[in-house]
């Protein structure tokens, strides 16, 4: 695995924690349903040139830690991921109409946080003693 990735004229390794809920919170994603949101995923992840390093859908939100691109807003990302995943579940399990109505599989927003190698007072550190 590489630890860092390189672009053009960039080497970078981004890394960030993001947690989701569908809508209402509703406890929902389990089974086919959470099989089927793993896949979709996935492919995101795949087609924009991303990394899951660890994904995790409990019953009622979703975690995963993904290496990105510099290229990308974490909110787009954030919006590809959701977008794109709401669209297919609505068609594929009409069934769900029932909790969700509306347009969105997904609640609004989102919980990020940067996952690095080092802590945010060994950065600090290392920047004053340069």
């Amino acid at each position: 695995m590489k630890k860092y990735w390189t672009g053009a004229h960039t080497k970078h390794r981004l890394m960030v924690h993001i947690v989701w809920i569908p809508k209402y919170r509703r406890r929902v994603l389990k089974s086919i349903l959470a099989k089927r949101i793993e896949e979709l995923l996935r492919e995101c992840a795949d087609v924009n040139r991303w990394k899951i390093e660890e994904l995790n859908i409990q019953v009622d939100h979703v975690h995963i830690v993904l290496q990105f691109r510099p290229d990308v807003a974490l909110s787009k990302l954030v919006q590809q991921f959701k977008g794109k995943s709401s669209r297919i579940l609505r068609q594929e399990f009409p069934e769900l109409k029932e909790f969700h109505w509306g347009n969105s599989f997904w609640g609004d927003g989102f919980f990020a946080e940067t996952v690095g190698k080092c802590d945010l007072q060994t950065i600090k550190n290392y920047v004053k003693n340069q």
